[in-house]
Parts: structure tokens; sequence; C-alpha cells
């Protein structure tokens, strides 16, 4: 196993597609629920411990080599906006692209095959971790990375929000994302054995609702 390649994962500028999501960022902004940087930094907070820990738990759960279309049925279910399903299979079509470019792999394949319009986006980052020699918690640790650097990077163009204090803010947010990426982790390693309908399911009303309202949007800055 090699580290490097969880620094290639995570790096933004990774040809995921990730670039083009606010991760609920811009509805936010439009409600008026971020208007700078302190209240940017408590709605990537909010994020991740709800969506983002199940993010984490199921990216975790597939490289620890869980059967990843239980898993997508697990994301489904824990997704009740269309709209955000939609985005997290765009984004697991993109990545599943980069992902076999970068690291070639029969299960990848697999999944590709299984689900041609794309699978959910941790599903596929989880699987793409494994197939980089990543284990579970290298998984978990990526995604609840991305979870908050996709709305801040998306914040900082939506307002013009200064870079520095958006990126201090992610700084401060370090040992939320290290306690996340550790309940992830645990949950997948018991998923072995509970089954995948013990993963967390937590929920961000919020964000299902701002995803469904900034669909029906004529004009946007970002994918979802």
């Amino acid at each position: 196993m090699t580290r490097a390649a969880l620094l290639v994962l995570a790096d933004g500028r990774f040809p995921a597609g990730g670039h083009a999501h606010s991760g609920g960022a811009e509805a936010a902004v439009k409600a008026g629920r971020i208007t700078g940087a302190a209240s940017l930094e408590e709605f990537c907070r909010g994020r991740l411990h709800t969506t983002g820990l199940v993010s984490a738990s199921l990216a975790a759960a597939a490289a620890l080599g869980l059967d990843p279309v239980s898993l997508d049925e697990a994301a489904d279910a824990r997704t009740p906006s269309p709209a955000l399903r939609t985005a997290a299979r765009r984004l697991g079509r993109q990545l599943m692209r980069a992902a076999r470019a970068a690291w070639p792999h029969p299960e990848l394949d697999a999944l590709a095959q299984r689900f041609p319009k794309g699978s959910h986006q941790p599903v596929v980052l989880g699987l793409t971790a494994r197939a980089a020699g990543l284990g579970p918690a290298d998984a978990a640790y990526c995604s609840a990375y991305e979870s908050v650097s996709g709305p801040a990077t998306a914040t900082v163009r939506l307002l013009s929000l200064d870079p520095f204090d958006a990126t201090a803010g992610l700084a401060r947010l370090a040992d939320d994302i290290d306690r996340v990426a550790t309940a992830a982790a645990e949950a997948a390693a018991r998923a072995v054995t509970e089954g995948v309908d013990s993963l967390p399911a937590a929920s961000a009303p919020l964000l299902e609702v701002g995803a469904e309202a900034h669909a029906a949007w004529a004009v946007r800055l970002f994918a979802s």
C-alpha cells in the first residue's frame, strides 16, 4: 500500500468532477444561511457530521470489500432527494472514469458495467481506494474531507470569499474530520457482520430541500 495514492485521490485537481458541484453551498448562500467565513464553517461542520458521515461510512465499507451493489442501494435509501441522487451518480460516473484510468482494476470494471449511468460517488470512491491499495480509514478520510472542501471552495467563488479565511475554517474542522472518519471506519467494520443496514443514516433535511429547489433554478453556477 502506498499512502501517496491517498494524496492523488484527495487532490482537488483529480478529475473527478467535484469542481462543478457546491455540495449544497449555492442553495445555502441564496437562502442566506452562508454569508461569510463563520457561517460557512458552521455549514461545513453540520454537513460533515450528517451526510459527510454517511458518505464516509459507505466509502469505508466499499474499500473494505462489502458488496458495492448493496452499498449503492443503501446510498439510495439514505438520499431522499432525487436531485441529490442524480448528482451523486453523475459524480460517481466521472470518478469512475478517472479511477479506471489511474488504477485499472476488475472490481471497478464490474461496477461500471453494473451501473453504466453511475453508482453513488461514495461507493465508487471506496472501491477506487481499494483499487489503489488504500484501506477503509483512508477512504473515510478522503470522503469526509471532500464533504467540507467542496462547499468551501464553491463558497469562495460564490461570495468572493477570501480563500485564506475559507482554508482557515477547514483547518479548524480537522478534529471533526478525524472523529467522523474514525466513526465511519468503525461503522464499516461492524457492517461486515451486521450488514449494510447498520451503517449510519444521519440526515440533513435542509440540504435535501435546498437541492430540490436548486435543481429547478433556470440559472446557477454549480450543478448541485
